[in-house]
């Protein structure tokens, strides 16, 4: 999993991450939606759950490169 997120470049999974997470951007991004739902505990129907993780995967791997960047920084410095 490290040497696939080393593979990314951020310059792909930036906007990647952005467009997925904030579309559709009227009225509300679908993103921002499903979290709240999760909140909610209104997240039970199939579409709704997928949405999520469709929108929500760029964001969660842009998060996890982030990380594994900084450690591997930390490690090589000490």
């Amino acid at each position: 999993m490290k040497r696939f997120l080393q593979g990314i470049n951020y310059s792909i999974l930036i906007p990647i991450a952005l467009l997925l997470g904030l579309a559709p951007f009227y009225p509300q991004p679908h993103l921002l939606e499903k979290l709240r739902m999760l909140a909610n505990g209104t997240l039970h129907r199939p579409i709704d759950i997928f949405d999520l993780f469709l929108h929500g995967a760029p964001a969660l791997l842009l998060v996890l490169k982030v990380l594994v960047d900084l450690s591997d920084k930390r490690l090589k410095k000490g």
